[in-house]
């Protein structure tokens, strides 16, 4: 009696396709956003869209926040959405579920990135090269507080990454 074993190997290839897929979630987020809150605009979703396709097929995203500030503070409602490599089983959630009726009195809303490891590891030219295709510009300004908590709620991926999405919560 003869025995057989094998192994299967399996990599994933994380494609232009596969950041557009994660990068549309986040626009959908964002629309409802403008829809419950009135921003922000077509405009700057569609601009946050691309930077965020950009920014994951380069594997150069670490965290990005949408969201109001009051007082130097994310409020409710503010979305962070962190990218990851997959360990095991991810699901791929759908968007939405983001609460109406928040006070937003006095708040404006703003966005606030962070860039992964890969980033400070890539030449001063792959950097040049990535904020020419990205339409939005940021400063280098502190990132801000959080007036309550965040919560995990949504997670959403393809070719072998995640981005999962927390919002602030008041207590």
């Amino acid at each position: 009696m003869s025995s057989y074993s094998y192994a299967v190997a399996e990599t994933q290839t994380f494609t232009l396709t596969h950041a557009k897929h994660m990068a549309a979630k986040v626009a959908a987020d964002l629309m409802r956003l403008q829809r419950l809150y009135g921003t922000p605009s077509t405009e700057w979703i569609s601009n946050y869209e691309k930077e965020v396709t950009v920014l994951l097929k380069a594997g150069y995203l670490g965290t990005v926040t949408y969201g109001f500030k009051r007082d130097g503070n994310w409020i409710e409602p503010t979305l962070r959405y962190t990218a990851s490599e997959l360990s095991g089983d991810c699901a791929d959630d759908t968007p939405g579920r983001i609460r109406p009726n928040a006070d937003i009195t006095g708040a404006a809303f703003s966005s606030y990135l962070t860039y992964s490891n890969a980033w400070s590891n890539a030449s001063n030219s792959e950097r040049e090269a990535v904020k020419e295709q990205v339409p939005v510009s940021r400063n280098g300004t502190a990132e801000p507080g959080v007036s309550g908590y965040m919560t995990t709620d949504r997670s959403y991926s393809s070719g072998g990454r995640a981005l999962n999405r927390s919002t602030v919560r008041s207590y």
